[in-house]
């Protein structure tokens, strides 16, 4: 049973997010400010984090901040505001996976839950079932293990976030090629979810900031209005 830790200050909207995943079948855990997410975050082994943006104590985008400082990689989706467009999107720099607005339908939650969680479950997502054998990556200084998770540049592991890894591994598995955006958005977070382009964007860049060289970071390449291409040599 998936176990999912939502932080979320208002009590009517937490009430009806743990009745809603109780009834899908997930197992749920509440926090009532940031800094006790944040702990909770920390001691207890979660499948997914639900996290409000505005929160007491510490805001949403602070514990999302110091908990992928502290390379913990539990999947985070963020409650946000319509008027919070900037915050989304600083979000999503700072380590989210997704988010979502405020108000949104219960079924829509559901979904992006389940994009999520189908990326990290047991059971391997599309990315990685079509790597069938050819779970090991070498190109160039960047190394991939499928199978461990792993990824390594120059000898040294760097850890990633789940998008991040997922996003490099369709890369890395299409060198030279260009994929449109549309193609890794539905690779990665599936038809069934909406997610704007923007949203790659954010955790690219998020990801080659991570590499130790300008060399390593060109390594990637960005075709303005189409899409992304890992460069072969």
């Amino acid at each position: 049973m998936p176990k999912i830790l939502v932080v979320e200050d208002d009590k009517a909207i937490r009430l009806s997010l743990e009745e809603d995943l109780i009834n899908e079948g997930y197992e749920v855990i509440m926090a009532h400010h940031g800094l006790q997410g944040l702990a909770m975050a920390r001691t207890l082994d979660h499948d997914l984090i639900l996290l409000d943006l505005m929160l007491p104590g510490m805001n949403g985008l602070d514990v999302c901040k110091q908990l992928r400082k502290e390379e913990i990689s539990t999947p985070i989706i963020m409650l946000t505001a319509k008027s919070q467009d900037f915050d989304k999107v600083i979000g999503l720099e700072l380590g989210a996976d997704d988010y979502i607005t405020k108000p949104f339908h219960s079924h829509e939650l559901r979904a992006r839950i389940k994009a999520v969680l189908r990326r990290t479950n047991l059971i391997r997502d599309v990315i990685h079932a079509k790597a069938g054998t050819q779970s090991h990556i070498h190109l160039g200084h960047f190394e991939i293990d499928a199978n461990k998770y792993e990824f390594r540049l120059r000898g040294h592991e760097i850890a990633l976030t789940q998008i991040e890894f997922d996003l490099l591994v369709l890369l890395m598995k299409n060198p030279g090629s260009v994929l449109k955006r549309d193609y890794i958005l539905n690779e990665i977070w599936g038809k069934e979810v909406y997610v704007t382009p923007r949203t790659i964007d954010a955790h690219i860049a998020k990801m080659r900031k991570k590499f130790p060289s300008s060399e390593d970071q060109e390594r990637i390449v960005c075709l303005r209005g189409v899409g992304y291409k890992f460069l072969e040599s």
